[in-house]
Formats: C-alpha cells, sequence, structure tokens
C-alpha cells in the first residue's frame, strides 16, 4: 500500500498542534504505548502512523497536511464534521455556562428534550440525556428492570455497547467471554426471526426485556425481513414484555429516515405507529459531530420510575449544558436542511454505485452489497479482504469502518453533506482499490 497525499489546499502548520514535531508521530505513538493501549499503536502504525488533528465537512486532515474523504466515523457524522450551527451553539455554551451544578433547573437540557422529542415516534415524549450509546442502552434496561422485566431478550449479531449491561445484550463471544459471568437470565435469539422469538417469549412471559435494532449495523448491515419490527413490537405487546428499540446507529436520519422504525423504511410495510417501543435508544448523530451525547427516549408509562425519583439513575455529567446544547442544534440543523430526504437520495445513488464497482467480483471476491439510506455494508467472501480494502482505501485518501460483528463486512456510513465531487471521488477510488484487492488476492 503507498499512501497518496491528497492536496488539501492547506498549510501542514493550519491543521496543526503543538506538539507537530519532526518526531510527532513517534511521540505520539510512544505516548499511546505508554499510556492508552499498545494495541492502538501497533494499528496507528499498520494504517501509516499519520495524526488526525482537524476536520471539516466530509474530510479529516492529519498534520501533514494531508486530507481523507470520511465515509466512517461509526454512524456519528451525519451532519458532517463541525457543522457550523452546531460548532456555534456549542461555543456560546461554552462561553456563557459549560456545566450546570445540577442544583438549580437548567433550561438548555429542557430546550434540548423538547426538540427531540419534537421528532421521535408519537408516544415516546420523555427523554433521558445520557453520555454515550452504551450508557443509553444501560439507562434502558435499568428501566425495563424497575418494572420487573429482568430476562433480557437480544438478537444474534447485535450490538448495544460494551459497558458490563450493555455488553450482556451484544451477543459476540470475543467481547463478552472476558468478562463473564454478565446479568444473569438473558437470551439470545436469531435476527430477522419472529418465529423464534416468539417461542422464547412463550416461555419466560412478561419478565422479558427485548432489544432490538431496526438494521444491524456492526453485525454487518443486516437489515431484517419487511414487517419485521412491527411483528416483534405485536409480540412484545402480547406476551407483556418490555421493547427497546436501539437507533444509536440507525435514527437521525441514517436509514434515509428519521428513525428505522418510521414505517420500517419499507413501502407496504405497516406505518411507524404499529412499532410501539416502551424505549427508544438514540446517539451518535444527536452529537452533531461535535460534543458526545445520547438519550434513553421513553413513553409516560414506562419513563414512570425515574420520572418520580429523580435520583434513581444519574451521573455527574449526563445533560450537561454543552451537550445538550449541540443536540438541540443538531436535531434542527437536520430538520431544517433536510437532511434526512438527503440522505435517502444520497444513500439510493451510493448503494447503486458501489453495487457497479463491485459487480465484476461478486461469487469472488464479494459476496453482497446491502443497504439502506447511508448505511452501506460489502460482504466478502473472505476475512482478509476487509483488511486489505480498508488500507487500499487508506492510502488512497478515503476512510471506512470495519464492522465488529462481522469480520467478513466492510461498512460505509458517509455523511449526509457531500456533495456529487465526494461522491464521484470515492466511487471512483472504491473501483480502483477493489480491482488491486482483487489482484493480490488472486
Amino acid at each position: 500500500m503507498t499512501t497518496v497525499p491528497i492536496d488539501s489546499g492547506l498549510r501542514p502548520d493550519d491543521h496543526t498542534t503543538s506538539f507537530a514535531t519532526p518526531d510527532s508521530r513517534a511521540h505520539v505513538a510512544h505516548l499511546y504505548r505508554e499510556h492508552l493501549s499498545s494495541g492502538r499503536a501497533v494499528m496507528g502504525a499498520v494504517l501509516g502512523g499519520m495524526l488526525e488533528t482537524a476536520s471539516d465537512g466530509a474530510w479529516i486532515f492529519t498534520e501533514d497536511g494531508r486530507r481523507y474523504l470520511d465515509f466512517g466515523g461509526y454512524g456519528v457524522f451525519i451532519l458532517g464534521h463541525r457543522h457550523p450551527a452546531v460548532t456555534a451553539a456549542v461555543h456560546c455554551q461554552v462561553d456563557a455556562h459549560p456545566l450546570a451544578s445540577r442544583v438549580f433547573l437548567e433550561p438548555v437540557a429542557a430546550r434540548a428534550a423538547e426538540a427531540l422529542a419534537a421528532r421521535t415516534p408519537a408516544g415516546l415524549d420523555r427523554v433521558h440525556f445520557v453520555n454515550s450509546g452504551a450508557e443509553a442502552t444501560e439507562a434502558g434496561l435499568k428501566l425495563a428492570r424497575a418494572h420487573g422485566h429482568t430476562a433480557l431478550v437480544s438478537m444474534a449479531g447485535g450490538y448495544h455497547g460494551k459497558t458490563l449491561g450493555a455488553l450482556s445484550a451484544t451477543a459476540n463471544a470475543k467481547y463478552q467471554d472476558p468478562f463473564r459471568p454478565l446479568l444473569p437470565d438473558s437470551d439470545v435469539v436469531p435476527y430477522g426471526d419472529p418465529a423464534a422469538l416468539e417461542a422464547l417469549l412463550a416461555r419466560v412471559g412478561e419478565r422479558a426485556c427485548v432489544i432490538v435494532e431496526p438494521v444491524q449495523g456492526e453485525g454487518g448491515v443486516r437489515i431484517p425481513p419487511p414487517g419485521y419490527l412491527a411483528e416483534v413490537s405485536r409480540l412484545c405487546r402480547a406476551y407483556g414484555a418490555f421493547l427497546i428499540v436501539d437507533e444509536i446507529q440507525t435514527g437521525l436520519g441514517r436509514l434515509g429516515s428519521w428513525w428505522g422504525l418510521d414505517g420500517e423504511g419499507q413501502e407496504g410495510v405497516e406505518a411507524a405507529g404499529e412499532v410501539t417501543p416502551d424505549v427508544l435508544l438514540v446517539g451518535k448523530g444527536l452529537s452533531g459531530g461535535v460534543v458526545p451525547v445520547a438519550a434513553m427516549v421513553a413513553t409516560a408509562a414506562a419513563y414512570g420510575p425515574f420520572s418520580r425519583d429523580p435520583y434513581l439513575h444519574t451521573s455527574t455529567f449526563a445533560a450537561s449544558p454543552i451537550a445538550c446544547a449541540a443536540a438541540r442544534s443538531a436535531v434542527e440543523a437536520l430538520a431544517r436542511e433536510d437532511v434526512v430526504a438527503r440522505a435517502r437520495v444520497l444513500g439510493e445513488r451510493l448503494l447503486a454505485g458501489v453495487r457497479a464497482a463491485c459487480a465484476p467480483y461478486i461469487g469472488g471476491l464479494v459476496h453482497e452489497v446491502r443497504g439502506r439510506g447511508l448505511l452501506i455494508g460489502l460482504e466478502f467472501t473472505e476475512e482478509r479482504a476487509v483488511g486489505e480494502l480498508v488500507l487500499e482505501l487508506v492510502g488512497r485518501g478515503v476512510l471506512v469502518n470495519h464492522s465488529l460483528n462481522a469480520s467478513r463486512v466492510v461498512r460505509l456510513t458517509p455523511p449526509a453533506v457531500i456533495g456529487d465531487d465526494e461522491v464521484r471521488l470515492f466511487l471512483t477510488t472504491l473501483a480502483q482499490a477493489l480491482r488491486d484487492v482483487a489482484r493480490r488476492m488472486g
């Protein structure tokens, strides 16, 4: 792999920091080995040792002035990097009141909750802000337990975070085994299989807390059959189970709809009102790509225990003014700029382009291309191809994701702010990278 610089139009010192000296890469790698993670230091070296020091829109800049088209970002940057409205809102909040005393009522959190609840499906009006997606999962699981739903039911291939409770629902032995025992009374059923879920619910009944994603992102962009979420919702109602829909990655326009459960994104499928979760988990894009923030949004009935006792589940930094300023501005920008519709149109164009680029390799190097909105997965026939393609794309100035629960899938989560030039650049680069990977792998 050869790292090819792409002219950013910037001088290297435009995006450097105080540690950017001639030996800065080596020094930062040393600091990673000594204080952060030796494994991350090795990964950084494999990817060329670059230091990312700045970002803007769809681009990330390294200390030497190179730029990289960001089609990764793990689903965070639906608005791109440093969206001007979100950045301005956060700057203003930092100048005024970045962290609250937690003694008085704080208006920024209240307005952010109002903005988010205005966009969530009907009935999901109670907002509990947290700092990360995993914390949102933990809050949802605890709320279910407050109602007596202590039997956790998750889906094979699902990903909900790596804190202890969330990890119990992330059905991957690689991440679970070092930390067992996890939450007791936990079961896993196949994703997209309502019959298997019903068989388990018939045994567990109203003790069940079911957690499911509309599309499994870390699971390799696995899209369930049409009507699946509506059937899961119906089964939960029938058996008295508590339902958590995890939209941390899929929500806020990522799938070309505000939420993955909006009509399930499929024509001819039950309307969104047919899918009635007790809890909706929100994150990633809620940050606006500026300040980490996530939320658990619940119905009034489900939220009762947390509403009556505001100290039942708390966090020092949750609902901080700076995070809530970002969240409110992000939701407003998504609506004002019609980002959801743009994600749908861009997603259709990109999916068609990616399929065309992969067409010569289907049945050989490439197993399948699938996607919805700006969440696209390329599944390869060999795990090695994922690493080869990621490295090849980095060398050509493009960043993509691998999938934590699907080792043969490269995942694309581009921002909705990309334009025609970025789309063409990505598709041309992908075709070239696939050609070279296929040649190396025979």
